[in-house]
């Protein structure tokens, strides 16, 4: 079953959709645009965001769009965008753990310095590790922060308390969830039962 949308329509496409697992344990974030490939290929059904009840590909694509809900045109229909869809032949759990690179640890800090909490342009921000690498420091969640330019000078290869300075919170490894690679306030309510933490993608506190 193809899906043609209509050229140059402005769609949701691109917007996330949380994927479950059959045993509705979220696995991944996708697209509108595979979700809605996978759900014509009987990949997925759709959760319907209010009663969870799962709907196949004929009864979500002729399921009306409510005002102001995302969609996307085709030339004969307007489908409303899934939010949420359930797969049919997988159970396997996400990994526990985000991977550590600069671009997850500047996420897990909310992209503000954690000495003085500020936030400076992305080219500003550096990895600070708190106990200096120089005196063994490790570089780890537990080890390094997101420090702004003037804050990390300051500190220089010193722990922080000799120079003044102290944390705003401890660096810890964040809890991994599907959707730790999206920015904070980009997920949909109807996620939230799936994603216990997903008001931050990050648990430093």
């Amino acid at each position: 079953m193809g899906l043609p949308i209509e050229p140059g329509e402005p769609t949701a496409l691109l917007d996330p959709t949380l994927v479950l697992n059959r045993s509705w344990c979220a696995v991944h974030v996708t697209t509108v645009r595979r979700a809605l490939g996978m759900l014509c290929r009987g990949s997925v059904a759709v959760l319907d965001p209010e009663s969870l009840t799962p709907l196949g590909a004929d009864a979500w694509l002729d399921r009306p769009v409510a005002d102001g809900a995302r969609a996307v045109r085709t030339p004969s229909r307007l489908i409303p965008a899934p939010e949420i869809v359930l797969l049919g032949r997988y159970d396997r759990l996400p990994v526990s753990q985000a991977p550590f690179t600069r671009l997850s640890l500047l996420r897990r800090d909310d992209h503000r310095c954690q000495y003085c909490g500020t936030r400076p342009p992305h080219a500003q921000l550096t990895i600070d590790h708190v106990v200096p690498k120089a005196r063994g420091g490790r570089t780890s969640w537990e080890n390094c922060v997101a420090a702004c330019v003037r804050c990390n000078s300051r500190k220089g290869d010193r722990p922080p308390s000799h120079v003044g300075l102290r944390l705003l919170r401890t660096p810890r490894a964040p809890r991994w969830t599907p959707c730790f690679q999206l920015m904070p306030g980009t997920w949909p309510e109807s996620w939230r039962p799936f994603l216990p933490d997903a008001r931050r993608p990050s648990t430093g506190t």
